[in-house]
């Protein structure tokens, strides 16, 4: 755990460094903390190292973590998909949703968040590169379903989330990038009002952030190499 907050410092490095060659305020950009695979100590770490919003995959292993950790101040965000029979599970206790590619989902949040919470925070995702096997809505249905998801009770339209295929350069990166950023930009011309743009990861950040990325998602450059079960 003692280099979590070392390796958490590195990433705000870096996170600072790529605003300030993009021309970009610091502040412009959140860093969320991908957290999966790793126990409540790992949290409590990076949250005395002044972190408080973190990202979870598996929605099981997430839950777990935000009971135990609930006397803390932070804000969830649930990043990996939803399956219909998991729902409720993030709708009682997540604060933010990357992962809506369908409406049937948020649909299913909107009538699961309890009406003494607020509004779950949500953005759509989307599969800018069009990858077969990924999840996520064609850039050309974005526009649709962001209207319909906007329109639910309990939700709150945010933005976009995107998580391209690896590419192999800076240049490349920026490139799958900026689809998404123009997609944003039309849907906010569209009358939306989206301020969020979710994309980055630990091993594309500066790319992300070039393209105007206002959330990057960090995991291993803060936690460590993850260790799935066989």
């Amino acid at each position: 755990m003692t280099t979590i907050p070392l390796q958490l410092a590195a990433v705000r490095s870096r996170l600072q460094a790529a605003c300030q060659s993009a021309g970009r305020p610091v502040d412009s950009v959140t860093l969320l903390a991908v957290s999966k695979t790793f126990g409540a100590d790992a949290v409590q770490a990076a949250y005395a190292a002044g972190q408080t919003w973190f990202g979870e995959n598996y929605i099981q292993e997430a839950v777990q973590k935000i009971t135990e950790l609930r006397e803390l101040p932070l804000v969830w965000h649930c990043i990996g998909p939803i399956q219909s029979n998991k729902s409720r599970l993030v709708a009682e206790h997540f604060d933010w949703v990357h992962t809506v590619d369908r409406l049937k989902i948020a649909q299913r949040l909107s009538e699961q968040r309890p009406a003494h919470l607020a509004p779950l925070q949500v953005c759509i995702q989307v599969n800018v590169d069009g990858g077969p096997t990924k999840s996520g809505v064609a850039p050309a249905d974005a526009l649709a379903l962001a209207q319909a998801v906007g329109q639910l009770p309990q939700l709150r339209l945010r933005g976009l989330m995107c998580i391209p295929d690896p590419a192999p350069d800076f240049e490349a990166e920026c490139s799958l990038f900026t689809r998404a950023r123009d997609l944003f930009d039309a849907l906010n011309g569209a009358g939306l009002g989206l301020d969020t743009l979710s994309m980055g990861m630990s091993a594309d950040l500066e790319a992300a952030v070039a393209s105007g990325s206002t959330l990057v998602r960090v995991g291993s450059a803060i936690f460590g190499a993850r260790h799935y079960p066989a």
